[in-house]
Order: structure tokens, then sequence, then C-alpha cells
């Protein structure tokens, strides 16, 4: 018995019922910004896509949602009061940055130095 043929060009009712893909380019055009940026949120998850092959695609729903997700509401209400942010916990503080920074040979004396080699250019192996 032969195997079953699979259609590859799909019938005019079939194709009502397949959503449009986009390509990343025809998003960022509609977005207004490049095409890298959408590549790189689609490969960090950060904007719904869908993933064939190596090319990111994108449906007229994925494009809504990348909308709503970037919207940015006003932060005063109507009535001219400013809105009550959520409370978020404080960013954390690099140990580096937390440290006061010392002054350096060049801060007190005003002249630049430069430092001394790593090691010499021909260095005799012993």
């Amino acid at each position: 018995m032969p195997p079953a043929l699979v259609r590859l060009r799909p019938s005019t009712e079939d194709e009502a019922s397949l959503p449009r893909l986009y390509r990343s380019e025809e998003i960022a055009e509609a977005l207004g910004c490049s095409a890298w940026w959408v590549k790189d949120r689609a490969r960090r998850s950060l904007i719904p896509h869908v993933r064939v092959g190596r090319a990111y695609r994108f449906t007229a729903e994925h494009f809504a949602e990348i909308v709503r997700l970037n919207e940015e509401r006003p932060t005063r209400t109507a009535g001219g009061e400013a809105a009550v942010p959520a409370a978020t916990s404080p960013p954390v503080a690099r140990a580096r940055a937390s440290q006061p920074r010392r002054p350096t040979a060049a801060s007190t004396t005003g002249r630049l130095r430069a430092r001394p080699p790593r090691r010499t250019r021909y260095e005799s192996v012993a």
C-alpha cells in the first residue's frame, strides 16, 4: 500500500483558517524600530513569536500583544494627582559601588604617569 500523500499547498478554504505570518522586518517597520530589536526581543523570549526553523515569525495577535507589552501609561491621573507607584524592592547595589573611591596618583599630583610594563619584551628563558 503506498504512503499517504501530504498536501503541500493548502486549498482556498484552508488558507482562510491559517494565520498570516509576518517577518521581523515587517513588524519592525510597523513599530518604527529596527529588525535587530525585534529579533533580539524574540530571541530572549520577551515578545511573543513563532519560530520556524531559524526564523522568527509573528501573527497579527503577536503584533497586538507586542504593542500592549510596550505600552506606557501616564503617571498622573485625570485629576492632576500623581499616581502611586507600586511598591518595589530597591535595586541591589553593587559591592564596588558602595565602596568609597580612593584618590589616584594622577589626581593628587596633577600629572599622568605611565605604568611599568608587566614583563619585559625579551625575557630570557631559564
